[in-house]
């Protein structure tokens, strides 16, 4: 569960792919040198890019830089979803942007390595246009694909979700199991996770270890641990449960406190965001 090198394996004559991987029940922290745009259509899930942990609702749509650490964005999903995956070979930049009409495009990659998440309009736009990729070959599949980036290149709907380089030389060093850590939350979520546990299972002690983890995730164990548990909130909700089973369910036992960190990190209510998407 140490983060892993994936060997991506392009067809002769390709300069990139686009895959559907399916990995739900797979912890993937890993990393590649190759650019990555992925599109995701699902309730909820969890965005692991560098040193960003945040969750997504609905839909998401992220570009990669080279050799940044990601988390597989099915991680965990018990629902129906989408995923579609664009890779770029590593010399993508160096063979195809070299002309200066390409220069927007070449400017967004550079900004890849912080992580790039897009919203709104180009969101949904972009979506439709990688979906139609996804039957394309060869130079109508090329076309197609600059078209992608170089809409993103000229959109304002795009936030970094990293301040600092995280690349992989950042973390070839690092001594922790990401897997250990989201496994073990994943088991105890529903009761009552103990940072010591935790701690004592990645050979830190707890003082160690809780610097580590805001250092890695800017987020404090708790905060994380709470993040997980309206993730898997969601998920529960969408099964028609009502709101006070849910609560006890993710291992929250105050109704009030459930209600109000539900509202912080989904911007509504339990019983709003149940009434929406069961609607829909």
């Amino acid at each position: 569960m140490k983060i892993v090198r994936e060997n991506v394996i392009f067809e002769p004559g390709q300069s990139f792919r686009v895959f559907s991987p399916s990995l739900r029940h797979y912890f993937l922290w890993h990393y590649h040198p190759e650019f990555e745009l992925v599109y995701v259509e699902a309730v909820t899930g969890i965005r692991h890019v560098g040193s960003s942990v945040t969750s997504y609702d609905e839909s998401d749509l992220i570009l990669i830089g080279s050799n940044v650490p990601h988390l597989n964005f099915d991680y965990g999903i018990e629902t129906d979803y989408e995923q579609i995956v664009i890779q770029l070979r590593e010399q993508f930049r160096e063979t195809l942007l070299a002309a200066p009409e390409f220069g927007a495009i070449d400017r967004l990659l550079e900004r890849a390595y912080l992580g790039l998440v897009f919203r709104g309009e180009t969101k949904r736009i972009a979506a439709e246009k990688i979906r139609r990729l996804q039957a394309l070959r060869g130079y109508e599949a090329l076309i197609a694909l600059l078209d992608i980036l170089q809409l993103l290149a000229c959109s304002s709907e795009v936030a970094e979700l990293n301040t600092e380089d995280t690349r992989i030389k950042l973390f070839l060093n690092d001594k922790i199991r990401m897997g250990t850590v989201y496994d073990y939350i994943h088991a105890r979520y529903n009761r009552q996770p103990d940072v010591n546990e935790i701690a004592a299972q990645v050979h830190l002690s707890t003082s160690a270890f809780c610097r580590y983890f805001k250092r890695q995730t800017q987020m404090t164990f708790t905060d994380f641990v709470n993040h997980y548990r309206i993730s898997q909130a969601k998920t529960l909700l969408l099964r028609d449960l009502s709101v006070s089973e849910v609560c006890y369910q993710v291992g929250i036992e105050s109704l009030s406190y459930f209600n109000k960190t539900f509202r912080t990190l989904a911007g509504e209510t339990p019983t709003g965001f149940k009434k929406k998407h069961l609607k829909k």
